[in-house]
């Protein structure tokens, strides 16, 4: 029997997927537990226009995050933050304070996750950090870290 899959099962296939088993199978643990449904003409056609529906969301969400890249990219943000004798920070300066830093200045809001420190940013001066905004595009952040 063939069957759409509502979820992944395991040995036999993830969300989407359309395979074949038993139909004792399908009866007795595919069905009650809705993880999947007959493969009918009509539910072929909606796993398709879900697939398409699916990656034209993906291809808008990539168009998005190359668009943000570019306004990002060759932008510096400017930290203000407490300092001891020879310019060393109190702590450290956090991707939290970075984005907070970039929404005020700039206007634009990225998740505090996003942004790439290769190490902790403890003393005054100006770094370089990368923001990974999707999987496939990364813009590269001037960072200032000033005295308050």
């Amino acid at each position: 029997m063939k069957i759409i899959l509502n979820a992944d099962v395991k040995g036999h296939g993830k969300k989407g997927d359309l395979v074949n088993v038993a139909d004792g199978y399908y009866r007795n643990f595919i069905l009650p537990r809705a993880l999947g449904v007959e493969a009918t003409s009509a539910n072929i056609k909606n796993l398709e226009r879900l697939k398409a529906n699916e990656a034209k969301k993906k291809e808008q969400e990539l168009q998005e995050a190359k668009e943000l890249g570019a306004k990002m990219s060759g932008l510096t943000v400017t930290v203000k933050t407490k300092c001891g004798e020879g310019g060393k920070l109190f702590g450290a300066v956090t991707n939290k304070e970075i984005a907070e830093a970039m929404e005020k200045q700039h206007g634009l809001k990225v998740d505090k996750r996003k942004y790439e420190l290769k190490q902790p940013i403890k003393s005054l001066g100006h770094y370089t950090i990368t923001v990974k905004i999707h999987p496939s595009v990364s813009a590269e952040l001037k960072v200032e870290v000033i005295n308050e």
